[in-house]
């Protein structure tokens, strides 16, 4: 993170008062959850694309990302 003063001629503590805001909110931001679609409400259960499956599907095991793609 860079920060740039373009005017005046601020002291040290003043620079380091508005350093420690600036990094409170971007861990305030980064701890915050991402919203979902719809402008911030989590997805229904009814719109997840695993509700259509009819038997749970089989866990990944060593290799199955080479089966992904060839046949058989």
């Amino acid at each position: 993170m860079m920060i740039k003063v373009v005017r005046g001629n601020p002291t040290r503590e003043e620079l380091a008062a508005a350093l420690a805001v600036v990094r409170a909110r971007a861990a305030a931001a980064a701890e915050a959850p991402s919203p979902g679609p719809a402008g911030g409400r989590p997805a229904a259960a009814w719109s997840a694309p695993d509700r259509i499956a009819r038997r749970p599907l089989p866990r990944p095991g060593p290799g199955s990302w080479a089966r992904t793609y060839w046949p058989g």
